[in-house]
């Protein structure tokens, strides 16, 4: 899973320039593989204190920009 979401990350940054919109495509597509509800943030400052379920959460940086995505039920 992880491997997938990093090649659908990179496909994102292909596609996209905003953050608003990666994460909107993040979200579709994750949603679409592994079943919903996927929440994906994505930005250079932010915090966060999330509940989600067990095995569905990562956190990376690509350059200067961090992404964040977890599943919650």
């Amino acid at each position: 899973m992880q491997q997938d979401i990093f090649q659908i990350t990179e496909r994102a940054l292909d596609l996209y320039k905003k953050n608003a919109e990666i994460s909107a495509y993040l979200k579709k597509e994750l949603d679409k593989q592994y079943g919903s509800t996927w929440h994906c943030i994505v930005g250079k400052n932010f915090g966060s204190f999330v509940s989600h379920e067990a095995g569905y959460f990562i956190y990376f940086y690509i350059d200067d920009r961090a992404f964040q995505m977890f599943k919650t039920s």
